[in-house]
């Protein structure tokens, strides 16, 4: 124990310590509340992150968390550096005679579990930056789980940190990572520091015994300096010196090297690029599903893992292979994504005593992922947009400031700058197996409906149909939360109950159970009629009728692409066209330079599979 003028000197801390610590600090806090932000657009339901909303970063949070990343990388590597450079590995060392304190009281207690909590966060935070890089590169399932229970781990190791060293000293002893010091000059006991321990714990109480171990290392320093040549004393002395003196800028320099690493490696080993070959017209995809064209086979390819969606038998991930060409007019994509069952069963009607019924989960706050049918989608931007979402998804019940909050406080798809981005909808139930692609956009946050603004509609921030007509209409009337536990009136019914039924193929009506091949869970106006009572009383108790009308073909800048779909052996595969450039100033240019980014949905409208890397278009 230090005193000073009769008081016990306040402890300190080697500032290499102070700082390093303290940079830890700044960025696990960073990317634990990023990552709790993130978590809230999770498929899993978590009510707890709910509360938190208003705390969470609302902008700037993919921007923030990948940074924080390679920060805690670069830090590992100077950390480890450092406490070897400068000699304080004891201070961490998990030896038996600390870890054997656990059985003991006050202090030595307290110092053996918070060794044990040192190795418990060290150990967490390699196994978060490994899941973490495991799904940048696209792995879900397993991997996000670990990652999610890794940052809970730290949270609560963190606060038992904090405790133990209340424990074992009070305010004094956290206020010292306050109070930077010199870094502690070696001494020639770290050498046997181990030996003194272990002969400790095992002395007895009499005084020979227990004067004996200090009197052979006494006898082993004697005979290291005698065996010194004259003037090595002074010469080791200068050597250690110079070899404490710059520890931590050493250990600084490797971390900055150790980001710079894998910063570059990133911006360019990592990046995918589609190659869009130009072809002769006559080379042209027939547009059928069918990708046994000769084109798609010497066509090249990038296949992308997708993650962190709905369903996909409880998996959220699917694998995503493009390919494309154009012909110097027409661009040709194909996209073959997994998806484990054929789901066209969008919010259908079914008949019980007191009316008709939407089959839905959450519709009614847009959030359904039980009825819904399968959808693709495309998005294309001009900015090398690097993180995902960073500049079109915005988390959180309302990040949208001025704006209505969501009813599903999942979050708003807008851009901040009043950029276009191109969104493509494929959607299997909605015209999707009838030859279009639903063509949309990300802009400004729109202004809001009356009916969104009351919270009687879901508010979808900047997600617009580009102008133009859409080929569908539901079924029924639309209401807000709560609304669907009432009974709906059809706007139509089918003239021929029996071809409907037999239309819709295999009909079961558990969600996760998906369609018959040639199955069609929709009405066009020509085999339906208005609603009315007394065709009403035709149909009988349990009668099961499409929830989407088919009305007309899309118009207008909304039916710039076409293209043909197929299910088989648990892939889905579409074939797409659109011109090179529409010349409509909600389309993105397919052209070089150009990137893209794909999601799939498994029967849900919103919760969708992602990726964070964009891929870059090399158009020939």
């Amino acid at each position: 124990m230090t005193v000073e003028m009769g008081r016990r000197a306040s402890p300190k801390t080697d500032f290499g310590t102070v700082i390093l610590h303290w940079t830890l600090v700044g960025l696990l806090a960073t990317s634990v509340v990023t990552g709790l932000r993130i978590a809230t657009a999770s498929p899993l339901e978590l009510p707890w992150l709910a509360a938190l909303d208003g705390l969470l970063p609302k902008t700037a949070v993919w921007s923030a968390h990948m940074p924080a990343a390679a920060g805690l990388i670069g830090l590992a590597l100077a950390y480890t550096v450092y406490i070897r450079r400068a000699g304080l590995t004891r201070r961490i060392r998990p030896d038996g005679a600390r870890l054997l304190g656990i059985f003991r009281r006050g202090r030595a207690r307290w110092d053996a579990i918070n060794t044990i909590l040192n190795w418990v966060m060290f150990s967490t935070l390699l196994m978060q930056l490994a899941t973490g890089i495991l799904m940048y590169r696209g792995y879900g399932g397993a991997v996000v789980e670990l990652h999610r229970l890794g940052m809970l781990i730290l949270i609560g190791a963190t606060v038992a940190h904090v405790a133990c060293h209340l424990m074992i000293g009070g305010g004094r002893q956290l206020a010292r990572i306050l109070r930077p010091s010199r870094i502690p000059p070696p001494t020639p006991f770290d050498q046997v520091a181990g030996q003194e321990r272990v002969l400790a714990s095992r002395a007895t109480p009499r005084p020979a015994r227990a004067r004996e171990p200090v009197h052979r290392e006494q006898m082993h320093r004697d005979a290291l300096r005698r065996e010194q040549p004259p003037g090595d004393a002074r010469r080791h002395s200068h050597r250690e010196t110079t070899l404490q003196s710059h520890p931590f800028a050493m250990a600084l320099a490797i971390g900055i090297a150790g980001m710079t690493v894998v910063t570059v490696f990133d911006q360019t080993a990592m990046r995918d690029s589609l190659q869009v070959r130009k072809i002769a017209s006559s080379q042209a995809p027939v547009l059928d599903g069918d990708l046994s064209d000769p084109i798609w086979r010497s066509a090249g390819r990038v296949v992308v893992l997708t993650n962190q969606g709905a369903n996909f038998d409880g998996t959220g991930s699917s694998e995503v292979e493009i390919r494309a060409v154009h012909d110097g007019e027409t661009a040709y994509f194909s996209f073959v994504w997994s998806d484990p069952t054929r789901s066209l069963k969008h919010l259908p009607l079914i008949k019980k005593e007191d009316g008709w019924y939407v089959l839905q989960g959450k519709y009614d706050i847009g959030d359904e992922h039980e009825y819904h049918e399968d959808k693709f989608a495309v998005l294309l931007t001009r900015d090398d947009t690097q993180l995902a979402g960073e500049r079109t998804f915005h988390a959180g019940r309302a990040p949208a400031e001025g704006k209505p909050a969501t009813l599903s406080g999942r979050g708003l798809h807008y851009t901040l700058d009043g950029g276009v981005v191109d969104v493509w909808q494929w959607k299997a139930a909605r015209g999707g197996l009838l030859g279009r692609i639903d063509d949309s956009h990300f802009g400004r946050p729109a202004e809001p409906t009356q009916a969104e603004v009351e919270g009687l509609s879901p508010y979808k921030g900047g997600f617009r149909p580009d102008p133009g007509g859409a080929g569908y209409t539901d079924n029924f009337e639309q209401r807000g939360p709560g609304g669907y536990q009432r009974p709906v009136q059809p706007k139509r019914l089918p003239k021929d109950w029996g071809q409907t039924w037999a239309a819709m193929g295999r009909v079961d009506t558990r969600p996760d159970v998906g369609e018959s091949d040639g199955a069609r869970w929709w009405m066009t106006e020509q085999d339906s009629v208005p609603y009315s009572r007394e065709l009403d009383a035709q149909f009988p108790v349990n009668t099961l009728i499409p929830g989407v009308i088919i009305t007309t073909d899309y118009s207008g800048d909304r039916a710039d692409i076409r293209c043909a779909a197929r299910w088989a052996a648990g892939r889905w595969a579409l074939e797409v066209a659109r011109s090179l450039n529409t010349g409509s100033p909600y389309d993105v240019p397919i052209a070089n330079g150009i990137f893209m980014r794909v999601a799939a949905f498994d029967r849900s409208q919103i919760r969708h599979t992602r990726h964070i890397k964009p891929i870059r278009l090399e158009v020939q």
